[in-house]
């Protein structure tokens, strides 16, 4: 067990005033997503990209492809627990995300960590459910509310999963706001949430970060025309690790949100199903760069001009995302 006294970012920023630039570690409760969708491959890519190291740890395995969800098998919530916590005591953990752990005895095994690292913040991504038996899915929804979201700091979620989740009486013809969201959340132990895919109207989405009391940021985004899978996680992630590295939740929302944006943006459809997220993106992008670099120092004939609608045309006319450096705050 930590030190009960010892403020996980606290010493993170002291090693950073330190000089010690080594990864900030955080550990992420997830299935495993043989597609690579979403699920641990989506947080171990994305917690990379921000410049952390993952520990992975698995909860269950999906039986899926890119276009939709077959089956899920859980592990048993022991050896769940048994990886945790060996990692734990091994390393420090600067903060933890979980998504989707399969079951109630897993939720209650991570509730129960979370607990007695109650110094580490949690972040927690709701996905859409819908793809389960409707039974499970009550089991599961009750024991995450009564178990593990007094000990969430930061929940994220699309605003139709939230909505129909937290707000399920939702008594007005009117869509719940964030904030409405967010005083569900907050009545269960959360104090921030992160509303998701809000309408705005037929070409744009919002993003809003949210307490009961006020909007703390948001960003609006213009609807692809695209079906994507692994959104959430790559975006809830992506903040999970930017929170571990010492940025303040505003502008590790607003650099989270960048992420997603540019990885949607360089999106590919490796099947027959819906478009994945390209996580890696920077580094495509990267090479692009000094491939060019290089055929001008070469005297080479420039390369042509993408056609008009490519989508790394698009991307490389954006400033690129940059890798944070570990606890520099760039907003």
């Amino acid at each position: 067990m930590a030190n009960p006294n010892t403020d996980p970012l606290i010493s993170r920023q002291l090693q950073i005033e330190d000089g010690d630039l080594s990864p900030a570690c955080v550990m992420t409760f997830n299935a495993s997503d043989p597609s690579g969708a979403g699920g641990l491959t989506a947080d171990i890519t994305a917690i990379t990209s921000a410049g952390t190291h993952p520990l992975a740890i698995v909860t269950g395995a999906y039986v899926r492809d890119t276009a939709e969800i077959f089956e899920h098998f859980a592990f048993d919530d022991e050896v769940v627990a048994e990886q945790a916590r060996v990692a734990l005591e091994d390393m420090q953990v600067t903060a933890i995300k979980v998504g989707f752990v399969g079951s109630p005895e897993n939720i209650s095994a991570i509730a129960q960590i979370a607990t007695d690292y109650s110094e580490v913040p949690v972040v927690a991504y709701m996905p859409d459910l819908s793809w389960w038996d409707e039974s499970e899915i009550d089991s599961y929804l009750d024991a995450f509310c009564e178990l593990l979201l007094p000990q969430v700091t930061l929940l994220i979620g699309n605003h139709s999963t939230l909505w129909r989740w937290l707000l399920p009486d939702w008594p007005t013809e009117r869509s719940p706001s964030a904030r409405d969201i967010a005083k569900a959340a907050s009545a269960q132990g959360v104090p921030y949430t992160l509303v998701t895919g809000m309408a705005v109207n037929e070409s744009f989405i919002d993003n809003v970060l949210a307490t009961p009391q006020t909007v703390l940021y948001s960003e609006k985004f213009e609807r692809f025309e695209a079906t994507f899978e692994g959104t959430g996680e790559t975006l809830s992630a992506a903040l999970c690790a930017l929170l571990a590295n010492g940025h303040d939740l505003q502008a590790a929302t607003a650099e989270a949100l960048t992420y997603l944006d540019h990885s949607l943006d360089a999106g590919f459809q490796p099947g027959m199903g819906h478009i994945v997220p390209d996580r890696l993106f920077w580094a495509q992008a990267e090479s692009d760069e000094n491939e060019d670099d290089a055929a001008q120092a070469d005297n080479s004939a420039p390369a042509p001009e993408a056609p008009a609608g490519d989508d790394n045309a698009v991307l490389l006319s954006q400033p690129p995302f940059e890798l944070p450096t570990n606890g520099t705050t760039k907003h």
